[in-house]
C-alpha cells in the first residue's frame, strides 16, 4: 500500500531532517561543512548503546547519547576549526581538518567495538505495533516521529523567537556588525555546534533503535545523504533541510519498495541534479546561501 509507505518514508525523512538541520546550521553560520558530522552520529548511537548495556534505562542513554554529541562537536570545533578560523580560513581547509577528525573518530570507534556489528537488547524500546485502516505503525516510528518534530520545533522556536536565536542570525548575517552591536561570535559558534552535534546524535540514536545495527561506519552513508539534503533544500536554509528530508526519506522508502534496491542512489541523485537544473540554490535556498539571510 503506497501510503504506508508514505508514512514510513516521513518517519524515515524526519531523521534525515535532524541529522542534516545540524548539518546546515553550521553551514549556515560558520560557511564551514562539517565532514565530521557522521562519526557525532555514530558516537551517540554507541553512546547510547553502552549505556543501555551497563544497565542504564534507554532514556538516560539517549540523553547521555544526545549531551555527549554535542560536547563532541564542540570538541571538534576547538581542535579542526577554531584555528583556522582565526586565520581567516573556514573552506578548503576546514573541509580537510574534518575529514581528518571523521577518520580519528572512526578508527577509535572501530578499535572499540572490534569492528562488530552491535544491538541494542531486545525490547530494549517495547515491540507494540498499532493498525489503524489497513496501516500498521510501530510505537518505535511514532516515537521516531514525535521526537524529530519536537527537536525540529524547538530549534526554529530558538532561532526566530529568542534573543540569542537572533544573535545567531546576526552573526550569521554580518558577523562584523554584530560584533559591533555587541554579539559574541563565539558564544553563537558554541551553541550552534553544540546544537549541531546534539541534532547528529539524537538521530544517530533513533537510527540505531530503528536498526539495531550499530558499526563503527554507519555514519558514513547517512553524512552523504546529509550532504544531499541541504544541497537540495538550499545551503543554509532550515525550511529547506527539513523538506528536502522528508522528500529523500519518502523517495528511498517509495524506490524501495517498488523498485531495484540498486536504484535508489541513482534515482537520489538523479532527482538532485534535475532539482538543481531549475533550481540552482536548491528547493527554499536564496543566493545568499547563510542561514536565514536576507529574510
Amino acid at each position: 500500500m503506497i501510503l504506508q509507505q508514505l508514512i514510513n518514508g516521513l518517519i524515515v525523512g524526519g531523521v534525515y531532517a535532524l541529522f542534516a538541520i545540524g548539518f546546515t546550521l553550521v553551514f549556515g553560520i560558520h560557511q564551514i561543512l562539517n565532514l565530521a558530522h557522521g562519526a557525532v552520529f555514530m558516537a551517540g548511537a554507541f553512546i547510547a548503546l553502552y549505556s543501555v548495556l551497563a544497565g542504564l534505562p534507554l532514556w538516560v542513554g539517549f540523553l547521555l547519547g544526545v549531551l555527549a554529541g554535542g560536547v563532541l562537536s564542540l570538541l571538534i570545533e576547538w581542535v579542526a576549526f577554531r584555528r583556522l578560523r582565526r586565520q581567516g580560513e573556514t573552506e578548503f581547509g576546514a573541509i580537510i581538518s574534518s575529514i581528518g577528525v571523521n577518520l580519528i573518530l572512526i578508527t577509535l570507534a572501530q578499535k572499540i567495538s572490534d569492528t562488530q556489528i552491535m544491538r541494542f537488547p531486545f525490547e530494549t524500546f517495547p515491540v507494540r505495533i498499532f493498525e489503524w485502516a489497513g496501516l500498521r505503525v510501530s510505537a518505535l516510528q511514532l516515537f521516531m516521529a514525535f521526537l524529530a518534530i519536537a527537536l525540529v520545533a524547538m530549534i526554529n522556536l530558538f532561532l526566530l523567537r529568542t534573543s540569542m536565536g537572533r544573535q545567531v542570525r546576526a552573526v550569521a548575517g554580518n558577523e562584523r556588525a554584530a560584533k559591533l552591536s555587541g554579539v559574541n561570535p563565539n558564544f553563537v559558534f558554541f551553541q550552534t555546534f553544540f546544537m549541531s552535534g546534539a541534532l547528529a546524535a539524537a538521530a544517530g540514536v533513533l537510527v540505531g533503535l530503528a536498526f539495531n545495527n550499530i558499526h563503527f561506519m554507519m555514519g558514513e552513508p547517512f553524512l552523504l545523504r546529509g550532504f544531499v539534503v541541504i544541497i537540495l533544500g538550499g545551503l543554509g536554509s532550515i525550511p529547506g533541510a527539513l523538506v528536502a528530508g522528508l522528500l529523500l526519506g519518502m523517495i528511498q522508502t517509495l524506490t524501495v519498495a517498488y523498485l531495484p534496491s540498486g536504484l535508489t542512489d541513482t534515482i537520489i541523485f538523479s532527482l538532485l541534479f534535475l532539482i538543481l537544473l531549475i533550481r540552482p540554490h536548491g528547493l527554499l535556498g536564496k543566493p545568499e546561501a547563510g542561514l536565514m539571510r536576507g529574510r
